[in-house]
C-alpha cells in the first residue's frame, strides 16, 4: 500500500479537510512547539512561531483563524502580543496557554486582549482538540453570521477570580504530600515529613538531589501545603538562560533596559508576590547573579533591569540544585552567604537506587498517567518485569523511568501487563555477568576494563544532567580527554553547558 492509499493519512486529511482551520502557535520553547503541533496537526493546518516577530509575518501572509499562544515569551507575554494581534487582526480567536494560572494574567487577557479561552498546563490532549475545535467553530459562525465577534464579551472579573480559584484548589489536589508515591519503609517517608514541616513555616528550601528524582513535585507539594496556597506558584530553570535573560525573567525589565527590551517586562518574583517562586538549578547561576539574588532575599524588594526605584514582594523561595553545593561553597564558586539565604531548610532527595522499595509504586503511578495520555488500558507489569526494574539502577531516576515506561507501552500490543521483552537492552542486562550478555564471549582484561569505563562514564554523564566539565572533574580527567573516551566508545551526544 502506497502513502496515498495509507487509511490512516486519509482519516487525518479528511479530519483536516472538515475542519479547513489555519491554527498559529506561538511558543518559544521548541519542545513545547512540537508537542502542540503533534496534537493539533491531526486535524488542523499548523503554522508556528518562535516570537513575535515570526508570528507578526505569518499574520500579514497567512489566513489564520485560530491563534494561541504561550503566555510567557522572552521580550513581551503573550496577553501583549495577543492585544496587538486584536488591534491590526482582530478576526482570529485568540487563545493563552500557560503554566502559569493568575488571576490578574487571566483578567487581562480577556481584557485587553479579547482572550476566547486561558488553556493551562499540563494540558490534555483530547481536551485542547476540542478547544481548538470551538475555536474554530466560532471563527466559521462570525464569518457566515457577519456579526461582531462574541469572543469579546467580558465576563465579571469576579468569576474569573473564582475561575482561577477553582483552578488552584486542584491545583492543591493534585500535588497533596500523601499524593507521592512511596512504600512504607522508603527514605521519602522521612523527606516527606521535613517538608511537611517546611511548609507549615514561611522559610525558604532548599531541595537537593541528583536530575530526575522529584525536586520541582516535592517543591510544588510545600507550596501548596502551606499557607500560600491559594496563591502563584511560579518556576524558572536558571542553568537554561545568561544572567541579563534571567535578571529580566526574575526582577522584570524596562524597555530599552538591554537590546531586546521592546517594551516593560514583569519578571516572575512579582508574578508570585504572595506566592511561592522555585529556582531550579540555582547551582548553575554566576556569582554577579548570587549578588543580585541575594539582596532580593534580604531586603525583600527587586529592582527591574532599568528601573530607578526597587519594588516590594512578598515570595516564598524554593531553590533546587543538584550539584553538591557545599562543595561549591567551598570551591568558591556559590556565595556563602546565599546559601545560608536559601539553605535555612535544607531537603536532600535520595536517589532512586537508595529507594527501590519505591520502585514497583512509582512505576505503577506513572503507568496510570501514561495509560491516561495514550488512551491506553494496560493493567499492569509482569512479575519479572517489575524484577528487573527493581534490579536496575536508574541513573535518570523517576525521570528516566518515566521515559522507559512511556516506551514499553508504545510498543506494546493489546491490554496486557507489561512484559520483560518491551524493556530496553540496558535494563534486560543490567547486572548480569558481561560474558552472559553477549551470548557467553569470552573478554580480554583490557576488554572488561574498557567495559567498565563506558559504563562509569555514561552513569556519570547521567548524575550530572550530561554536563561535561562537571563529569570531567568527578572522573578526574580533561575535558579533551572525555570527549575522547566519549567519541571511542560511541556515547550519545551530550550537552556542554560552559561550552
Amino acid at each position: 500500500m502506497n502513502e496515498r492509499e495509507d487509511p490512516a493519512k486519509l482519516d487525518c486529511d479528511k479530519r483536516r479537510s472538515a475542519t479547513g482551520a489555519t491554527v498559529l502557535i506561538v511558543d518559544d520553547e521548541r519542545r513545547s512547539l512540537e508537542s502542540l503541533k503533534r496534537v493539533l496537526g491531526v486535524e488542523f493546518q499548523i503554522l508556528c512561531a518562535q516570537n513575535a516577530a515570526e508570528a507578526e509575518a505569518i499574520l500579514d501572509g497567512d489566513l489564520v483563524q485560530v491563534v494561541l499562544c504561550d503566555q510567557r515569551m522572552p521580550g513581551e507575554t503573550g496577553v501583549e502580543f495577543l492585544t496587538r494581534v486584536r488591534e491590526r487582526w482582530p478576526e482570529p480567536v485568540r487563545m493563552i496557554i500557560s503554566g502559569y494560572s493568575d488571576a490578574e494574567d487571566i483578567i487581562a487577557g480577556v481584557n485587553e486582549a479579547g482572550v476566547y479561552r486561558y488553556v493551562t498546563k499540563p494540558w490534555d490532549p483530547d481536551r485542547l482538540l476540542e478547544t481548538v475545535r470551538e475555536a474554530a467553530r466560532l471563527y466559521a459562525a462570525q464569518k457566515e453570521g457577519g456579526a461582531a465577534p462574541p469572543l469579546d464579551a467580558k465576563p465579571s472579573n469576579e468569576r474569573l477570580r473564582r475561575i482561577v480559584q477553582d483552578k488552584r484548589r486542584a491545583e492543591r489536589r493534585m500535588f497533596e504530600f500523601s499524593r507521592i508515591a512511596h512504600a512504607p519503609d522508603s527514605p521519602m517517608r522521612q523527606t516527606i515529613a521535613l517538608a511537611r514541616r517546611a511548609a507549615e513555616y514561611d522559610i525558604s528550601v532548599l531541595i537537593t538531589g541528583a536530575s530526575g528524582t522529584g525536586k520541582e513535585l516535592l517543591a510544588r507539594a510545600i507550596h501548596h501545603g502551606s499557607a500560600r496556597g491559594e496563591k502563584s506558584f511560579v518556576l524558572e530553570n536558571c542553568g537554561a538562560l545568561p544572567d541579563e535573560l534571567l535578571e529580566s525573567e526574575l526582577f522584570g525589565c524596562k524597555k530599552g533596559a538591554f537590546t531586546g527590551a521592546y517594551q516593560d517586562r514583569v519578571g516572575l518574583f512579582e508574578v508570585a508576590d504572595g506566592g511561592s517562586i522555585f529556582l531550579d538549578e540555582i547551582g548553575e547561576t554566576s556569582p554577579s547573579f548570587q549578588v543580585k539574588l541575594l539582596r532580593v532575599l534580604q531586603e525583600g524588594e527587586i529592582r527591574p533591569l532599568g528601573a530607578q526605584r526597587p519594588r516590594r514582594v512578598d515570595v516564598r523561595v524554593i531553590a533546587a540544585t543538584n550539584r553538591d553545593i557545599k562543595a561549591e561553597v567551598e570551591a568558591g564558586r556559590f556565595r556563602r552567604d546565599l546559601y545560608y539565604r536559601l539553605a535555612a531548610f535544607p531537603i536532600h532527595l535520595s536517589a532512586l537506587n537508595e529507594r527501590r522499595g519505591d520502585i514497583a509504586i512509582i512505576a505503577a503511578r506513572i503507568l496510570l498517567a501514561v495509560n491516561q495520555q495514550f488512551n491506553r488500558r494496560i493493567p499492569g507489569f509482569e512479575p519479572e518485569t517489575l524484577r528487573l526494574m527493581e534490579r536496575y539502577s536508574w541513573p535518570g531516576n523517576v525521570r528516566e523511568m518515566h521515559n522507559e515506561i512511556q516506551r514499553m507501552v508504545v510498543l506494546s500490543d493489546g491490554e496486557a501487563n507489561l512484559s520483560p521483552e518491551l524493556l530496553s537492552p540496558a535494563i534486560l542486562d543490567h547486572g548480569r555477568p558481561a560474558a552472559q550478555q553477549e551470548g557467553q564471549t569470552r573478554f580480554t582484561l583490557k576488554e572488561r576494563v574498557e567495559m567498565l569505563e563506558c559504563a562509569l562514564i555514561k552513569e556519570s554523564l547521567e548524575r550530572n544532567g550530561r554536563n561535561i566539565s562537571h563529569v570531567a572533574d568527578e572522573l578526574g580527567l580533561s575535558r579533551v580527554g572525555l570527549r575522547s573516551k566519549i567519541a571511542r566508545y560511541d556515547i550519545s551526544r551530550v550537552v556542554d553547558d560552559e561550552a
